[in-house]
């Protein structure tokens, strides 16, 4: 009894230690799971250009045996075009020189471009591969001045936020030395803006929504084309993603709400006193690995 008495103290304070590491393993998981939960904090990414490739839709609105597409689609022969190897290597060696030779141009003239020829780029925007053959693409040219000047009106009252409070002191150090700020004088100035928009589903003649496989990436590479070609034509313009302007912009060119803005080109030549950061690209070495 006495040895008992004696060894309480020591049994209590082994106790209170273990209780303690079980309490202390349990908030710690508990923190942790919170973590994992908890969103990361990312302000350079728009919430309105979210993938919804995955988000499921309502189960009633899902028509689940037929999505608008033909099961019996006829295959053709496919004839292709080949070239001798001295043709290939020429061939693609002046089509990097081309697209070498492109450059984010911010100073852009009002100078008037051949409607055609911005047809043209789209139509080869339109080629672009996609999930399942979906087409999920819009694109929304803009030529009329009142237009132009309100699209430049919400996306430099959104982008002066963005600079001051949203982005960041590292982003907007980043962005210093390429002498970039909210003001988009090109947003007038150009005499195209095509707004290229994803369609996160499209609506079949039943009115059910159809699915849109892969759909931001889908587009992201037919706004790759879309630079290529512009390229080609001569023209210039200025990747531009309007941080937060998406729903705006959206509504102000009446566009569904399937349709999430992706990616706002001003399109057109550059001034004449125009510059561009003196920038060089990554050499073949630092961006192709051969196994």
């Amino acid at each position: 009894m006495a040895l008992f008495s004696s060894l309480t103290p020591l049994f209590i304070a082994v106790i209170c230690v273990l209780i303690g590491v079980i309490l202390k393993k349990t908030d710690g998981e508990k923190k942790k799971h919170e973590t994992k939960s908890k969103p990361l904090s990312r302000p350079w990414v728009d919430e309105d250009l979210k993938d919804g490739t995955d988000h499921h839709l309502e189960e009633e609105e899902v028509d689940e045996e037929w999505q608008g597409l033909d099961e019996n689609v006829a295959h053709v022969p496919f004839s292709a075009e080949r070239y001798s190897e001295a043709e290939m290597i020429k061939r693609s060696q002046m089509f990097y020189e081309l697209l070498n030779k492109r450059r984010s141009v911010r100073f852009l003239s009002d100078e008037p471009v051949p409607r055609e020829v911005i047809d043209n780029v789209i139509r080869a925007a339109g080629t672009s591969p996609s999930g399942a053959h979906t087409e999920p693409w819009t694109f929304v040219v803009v030529q009329d001045p009142y237009l132009k000047h309100k699209i430049r009106e919400i996306v430099e009252e959104e982008e002066e936020i963005n600079y001051k409070k949203r982005m960041g002191d590292r982003w907007v150090n980043d962005l210093k030395r390429l002498r970039t700020n909210w003001i988009k004088e090109y947003l007038d100035t150009a005499p195209y803006l095509i707004l290229i928009f994803k369609q996160v589903y499209g609506r079949l003649p039943n009115g059910k929504k159809k699915t849109h496989y892969y759909n931001e990436i889908s587009v992201s590479i037919a706004c790759g084309i879309l630079l290529a070609a512009l390229q080609n034509a001569g023209l210039y313009t200025v990747t531009s993603t309007p941080l937060n302007c998406g729903p705006q912009l959206r509504a102000l060119l009446q566009r569904p709400a399937n349709e999430k803005l992706l990616l706002l080109l001003p399109v057109g030549y550059p001034k004449k006193d125009a510059t561009v950061p003196a920038l060089t690209r990554k050499p073949l070495e630092d961006i192709m690995v051969v196994m």
